[in-house]
């Protein structure tokens, strides 16, 4: 069963947010995520939307998902987002079929 990361952005200090951005693909990759979406300019439907990016991440299983996200190479790297951006991030479990 796969997991999706979805992240809602709201980039305060782009520079900051480069760093962040600068490893992120590999370390995803390295634990089975895979991009599905990165927008800077999503649609709003319903709502209010305070962000300037979102952002959709695949993992295989959890465990690939909790790999990443709790990996020391992924922490060094989070701190980066956390002070350059607001944000909003979540977990979804995708469907058995």
């Amino acid at each position: 069963m796969s997991y999706y990361f979805s992240a809602n952005i709201k980039i305060e200090n782009f520079e900051e947010y480069q760093k962040y951005i600068a490893g992120a693909g590999a370390i995803f990759k390295k634990y089975n995520g895979k991009y599905l979406a990165v927008d800077d300019t999503p649609q709003l439907l319903e709502g209010n939307w305070n962000y300037t990016r979102a952002v959709l991440i695949k993992f295989k299983t959890k465990t690939d998902f909790e790999d990443w996200y709790y990996s020391n190479e992924y922490q060094n790297l989070l701190k980066h987002r956390l002070k350059a951006a607001i944000c909003n991030t979540i977990l979804i479990k995708g469907n058995h079929a």
